[in-house]
């Protein structure tokens, strides 16, 4: 495992989260009988976990700290109106996932917060 990726646990997480909600939207988008098969809200399930996954990794390279801030707001953002899609689409899963991805934004908060307080003491 890389350096960069080992010191940022909680936006692997967040990573990890994005990419199973897409996987579980494409199933959804894709499949016959899901109840979402073809529906904008589906496509629009998708387009969102993608955007986070390139957040996701936009955070494992941000150094600044107001980028890092605005970052992770655009993520909570993103994170708050997936959860919504997919419980409007009756994707429990994606719901699931975002929450998921949701407790990763919190460790990648407390950790780089953390992280700062040791450097500057």
């Amino acid at each position: 495992m890389s350096p960069s990726l080992s010191s940022r646990p909680g936006a692997l997480v967040l990573l990890i989260a994005s990419l199973t909600g897409l996987a579980i939207a494409v199933y959804a988008y894709f499949t016959p009988l899901t109840g979402v098969t073809g529906t904008l809200g589906a496509l629009v399930a998708i387009v969102a976990c993608i955007a986070l996954a390139m957040m996701a990794l936009l955070l494992f390279k941000v150094k600044g700290r107001g980028a890092s801030i605005a970052l992770r707001i655009l993520i909570l953002m993103g994170l708050a109106g997936t959860f919504f899609a997919g419980m409007l689409l009756h994707q429990w899963w994606i719901s699931a996932a975002m929450v998921v991805g949701l407790i990763g934004l919190i460790v990648d908060m407390v950790r780089a917060t953390h992280h700062a307080r040791l450097t500057h003491t």
